[in-house]
């Protein structure tokens, strides 16, 4: 069961300042557990149909609340009760004092549709929450960024972003990162310590040929106490969570355009040992379970306890001890991380939550979204996650 909370005050309530792409009127609660952007119908619908029909697809998404809608507080759709007692009246009069709605441009010009023009915001989980100091990278992924309906000036306009950067070399481009402490230089960093990378970084800044080396900036840094040894920890994280995201999206028959990754990682080098301490000590205590448990059934081996399902050796089923949500295993002298969300036996949902975050990938901004059955799969979005499997498998060593 989720956890109450106290009802936010919608004075508190304040625009998102982690935003490293996408477009303006972002919001969170005064907690930065909920983000609450504009979005349009398309949009919600292929939240909706994923939870409902494509339930691997959907483990990807951000958790999905419900909607805000900014023209009358009746027409405000529930949110659901993963985030109880959320007062979404005072969510709303906050959105309509930050969104300014505007008629749809008659005619597509570049750089002119920052603000979605759309009564309704999505309430989505926030990917930095929890963080000390979250490290966030967008990628925006494909090589054709425009959908089938764009107007023909939109379609050239991004064809040319295609040609000159990333997305047609290796299917993604750096849509905006940002790093904690990534520069020596204090002039270089915001007023909580950050290096801020816009969208002109992955535009002019980000080649072919250097793009390996760009993207180490938002692993590796020693200035933020994130050493090699710690920072190949992480790219072989996500490499793994990569991999995952592969498979369920080369089983899917789906259409993404100008859709992205959104990798977050705990920036803050002392923190991010802290946080991997606290679930390798976590992970010890679920294998003494799991040991305990072994011994309590006569003639069964460690070995049959797999995923949290225990079978005799006669692959008889015993009894469920509940997936894992995270293991830290050994390779020589490299921890290998990789987490889950399921619970184990003995894990109840506050222990659960009262894990530091470590690490996250999710696959955000569904506006130009769809379900095509009998097409296949989407081999354009297919193509950046291969080049950022490389890419992670390079910075890690793993390849």
């Amino acid at each position: 069961m989720a956890n109450t909370r106290a009802i936010p005050n919608r004075a508190d309530l304040k625009p998102y300042n982690f935003a490293v792409a996408g477009h303006e009127g972002t919001l969170c609660d005064p907690d930065g557990e909920l983000f609450i952007k504009p979005c349009t119908k398309q949009e919600i619908e292929f939240y909706n149909s994923a939870r409902k029909d494509h339930r691997a697809f959907a483990s990807l998404m951000p958790d999905f609340y419900g909607t805000l809608s900014l023209s009358d507080p009746s027409d405000v759709e529930t949110l659901t009760e993963n985030v109880p007692q959320v007062a979404t009246e005072q969510v709303l009069q906050a959105v309509q004092e930050a969104a300014t709605i505007s008629e749809v441009p008659k005619e597509w010009k570049p750089g002119q549709n920052r603000k979605i023009p759309t009564n309704t915001s999505v309430v989505l989980k926030n990917a930095a929450y929890g963080h000390k100091r979250p490290n966030i990278l967008d990628a925006k992924l494909g090589s054709r960024l425009w959908a089938d309906d764009a107007p023909m000036e939109k379609r050239k306009r991004f064809d040319e972003i295609t040609k000159v950067t990333t997305n047609g070399s290796h299917g993604f481009r750096i849509a905006g990162m940002r790093v904690y402490k990534g520069s020596e230089n204090p002039e270089e960093l915001d007023a909580e310590g950050y290096k801020v990378y816009g969208k002109d970084y992955g535009r002019l800044t980000v080649t072919p040929q250097n793009v390996v080396e760009e993207m180490k900036r938002f692993i590796f840094n020693p200035q933020a106490g994130i050493d090699e040894d710690l920072g190949k920890v992480i790219a072989g994280a996500f490499v793994e969570d990569l991999k995952d995201v592969e498979k369920i999206l080369a089983a899917e028959e789906s259409r993404m355009y100008s859709a992205s990754l959104l990798f977050t990682f705990e920036g803050d080098g002392d923190a991010l040992r802290a946080a991997i301490q606290h679930v390798k000590e976590a992970e010890q205590a679920r294998q003494a379970r799991k040991e305990a448990l072994v011994k309590s059934f006569p003639g069964l081996s460690a070995s049959r306890v797999d995923s949290g399902i225990v079978m005799d050796d006669d692959g008889e089923l015993i009894a469920e001890v509940g997936e894992k949500y995270v293991t830290i295993a050994t390779d020589g002298d490299a921890q290998i991380l990789s987490q889950g969300s399921e619970l184990d036996e003995g894990c109840d949902d506050s222990e659960i939550s009262s894990y530091p975050p470590i690490y996250s990938i999710k696959l955000i901004d569904f506006a130009h979204a769809t379900w095509v059955p009998g097409q296949g799969p989407d081999e354009n979005v297919l193509f950046g996650v291969r080049s950022l499997i490389k890419i992670f498998e390079d910075l890690s060593d793993t390849n």
